[in-house]
């Protein structure tokens, strides 16, 4: 145990550290970050578990970050581990640096998640909990770390605190140990004018344990911790009254602490002085980037003590590898991220079925033969079809995680960063289900996704206005056009940074499930619908199960006249519109290609070649889709014509929707001859 007089030093040079990055880049938030060195200080100096030499072990305690803003004081506290250097602390928000304005995640040097909108890195926390209780119950002990997070006043504001909050409560994570820094000040206002809440009593009322400390004093944080760390049954929340630019100080001394003006910008500009500050703290105006090296001193022998852990815990895991090679083999398996070994062959799909239904049927397939499989459901299992994984596992509770379902509740937004905290954690493939109209709720997160390049499964049923009855507010028809918009987002590592995949038929749906288990380095979408559609043809001398493995290259041709004179372009339930469509057009004599592009981001990346095959140049195209028109103009291009839905859906049996809205093969065959007469 370190003397409060060594731990508050230390807290003061991550404040001084802190306070400079932000006034060397003209550009920050140094107020949080000074508030909340003390209790980052404890915890990485005492109570994080990590291998020095080894970041990626997969036993490793993670600390979950969630106000980006404060990424100067997360950046100051692992330059203190040597993670950072000084140079790289003066690029602070600089082009190229490995100090972003908001922590990017970074493994190897210690930022497990990547973080910015507010609410979204605590319920990544409560994800990779879950994920770390679900593979402790396949492995054993080997996954008994503890899962930390670190929120602010704005995140326990944000609507997800409350999924996160409550889900974290109702399954018991007593490996989750969350610090709230309650300085009471945000970035235009105090707390106090815009809530007036007992947080204490809303964790309370979820399940929590809630320890309300003094959050600027060394030996109260220590002692939360251990009092969390004992906690059996209950995750923790701290609740540490910090104080808001802790240390700040005027030119001639005057007190800046627990302003506002200090939130967002450097402390000059907050008419604070800096170089006053940094020799309040203790440290040198004309050179602030340094380690005091007592402080110095402290971390190497933090180091070397992690090292000697390490060392130990490598021969436990050594022995246990001997005496549990099976375990041992899943362990690294699920920690490489590859694709699971599945058996897609055998999955036999019952032809002209809804591709919610079909999906229902992989997702059987992959309840038994992926054991490290969780999939979700906001309160759909038996609608979006997810309950055909659900039927071969059982759901996770409360000091039962035997199974792989998780029951989020009626909460898209949490449960997708539920599902993003179970990818970063490590060794578990998540999925999660919902009606597609309602992934409006899931795009901050299905982008944090996208960004941090993780390959979560997003399964969207409900994917048009053939929802019918329900009416317009349940019918998707800019959703799609949205998600693709995604797909033509180039992540940092310039691939798609979602792949979406909307299946035409039973056959094209296993494909569809074949390509998003085997991507592992970005999300993917699956958009599928409620009604039965019939299944495509297939060319002669092939079964339509054969036919499908096209799909794998985004686009393919379904059937083909020779010499055509129009192609028919569609994905999802519309290709089997169009092919009967097609079959009106051939009886006038009119040559035609229809095509099906599930994915055109994955299309757009095979060869010239092939995409000129499909998509021949100078032929007239026309293009079906139940969403917005322009979801398919980058595929039929100005020399065509698109029908699409440019309104709202209504309420009525899709039937009658698709004859009202022109969605049937007479007005398929009016709209491409009048196409071609032109």
């Amino acid at each position: 145990m370190n003397n409060n007089q060594l731990m508050t030093r230390a807290a003061d040079n991550i404040r001084i550290l802190a306070a400079s990055m932000v006034e060397r880049a003209k550009s920050g938030h140094p107020g949080g970050a000074m508030g909340g060195a003390d209790f980052v200080n404890v915890l990485f100096s005492e109570f994080l578990i990590f291998d020095p030499d080894a970041p990626t072990w997969s036993g490793r305690d993670r600390f979950f970050m969630d106000p980006g803003h404060m990424s100067p004081m997360l950046y100051a506290q692992l330059a203190l581990l040597g993670r950072y250097s000084m140079e790289e602390l003066q690029q602070f928000r600089q082009w190229g640096s490995p100090t972003p304005g908001h922590p990017e995640v970074d493994v190897l040097r210690g930022v497990e998640n990547t973080s910015g909108p507010l609410g979204q890195g605590h319920t990544f926390a409560v994800g990779a909990a879950i994920a770390a209780k679900f593979l402790a119950h396949r492995l054993g002990w080997v996954m008994s770390q503890t899962i930390y997070a670190y929120i602010s006043d704005g995140g326990i504001q944000e609507e997800i605190s409350q999924g996160a909050g409550r889900i974290a409560g109702h399954l018991g994570l007593d490996n989750l140990i969350m610090y709230y820094d309650a300085n009471n000040i945000q970035l235009s206002t105090t707390v106090e004018e815009v809530d007036s809440e007992d947080v204490a009593a809303k964790y309370k009322a979820w399940g929590w344990h809630v320890i309300e400390i003094d959050g600027c004093c060394p030996e109260a944080i220590r002692k939360a911790l251990c009092e969390a760390k004992a906690t059996v049954g209950q995750p923790t929340l701290i609740i540490g009254k910090t104080i808001m630019g802790r240390g700040a100080v005027g030119p001639n001394g005057e007190n800046y602490e627990n302003r506002v003006n200090t939130h967002g910008q450097p402390l000059s500009a907050a008419g604070a002085s800096i170089e006053a500050t940094i020799k309040n703290l203790g440290g040198d105006p004309e050179a602030p980037f340094q380690i005091f090296p007592d402080v110095q001193e402290l971390y190497a022998a933090r180091l070397q003590e992690l090292r000697e852990l390490a060392k130990a815990r490598k021969q436990e895991e050594k022995t246990w590898r001997e005496e549990n090679p099976d375990r041992a083999g899943k362990l690294d398996r699920w920690f490489a991220g590859e694709a699971p070994a599945v058996d897609w062959k055998s999955i036999e799909q019952k032809p002209n079925q809804a591709t919610r239904a079909a999906s229902a049927t992989v997702l059987s397939a992959l309840a038994e033969q992926v054991e490290n499989m969780i999939v979700a459901s906001a309160d759909l299992s038996n609608s979006d079809k997810t309950d055909g994984f659900l039927k071969k596992t059982r759901a996770l509770t409360r000091g039962d995680f035997g199974g792989a379902f998780l029951q989020p509740g009626v909460a898209e937004l949490t449960m997708a960063c539920l599902c993003i905290g179970m990818a970063l954690h490590g060794g578990v493939i998540a999925a999660c289900g919902t009606f597609f109209v309602f992934s409006d709720y899931m795009k901050p997160a299905i982008r944090m996704a996208a960004l941090m390049e993780l390959p979560v499964k997003f399964v969207w049923s409900h994917d048009a206005f053939r929802v019918g009855e329900d009416g317009p507010t349940h019918e998707p028809v800019e959703q799609e056009a949205q998600i693709r918009l995604m797909e033509k987002l180039q992540n940092h590592h310039g691939a798609d940074s979602v792949r979406v995949l909307r299946p035409s038929d039973v056959e094209e749906t296993t494909i569809a499930w074949r390509m998003a288990m085997e991507n592992t380095h970005t999300p993917t979408a699956l958009i599928l619908s409620r009604q039965n559609i019939n299944d495509l043809p297939a060319p002669e001398g092939k079964s339509r199960k054969e036919a499908a493995e096209a799909a794998t290259r985004g686009g393919y041709i379904v059937l083909r006249d020779e010499n055509p004179e129009v192609v028919l372009i569609a994905n999802g339930s519309e290709v089997s519109t169009l092919v009967e469509g097609a079959a009106l057009l051939r009886k006038d004599g009119i040559r035609l290609q229809i095509v099906a592009v599930p994915s055109e981001g994955l299309f757009r990346r095979q060869s010239q070649e092939y995409q000129d095959e499909v998509l021949p140049r100078g032929i007239r195209r026309f293009g079906l889709t139940a969403g917005l028109p322009v979801t398919l103009q980058g595929l039929v291009g100005d020399n065509g014509a698109i029908w699409g839905l440019n309104s709202f859906g209504f309420s009525a049996p899709y039937k009658v929707l698709d004859e009202k809205l022109g969605f049937t093969p007479d007005h398929v065959y009016k709209e491409v001859k009048t196409l071609l007469s032109k």
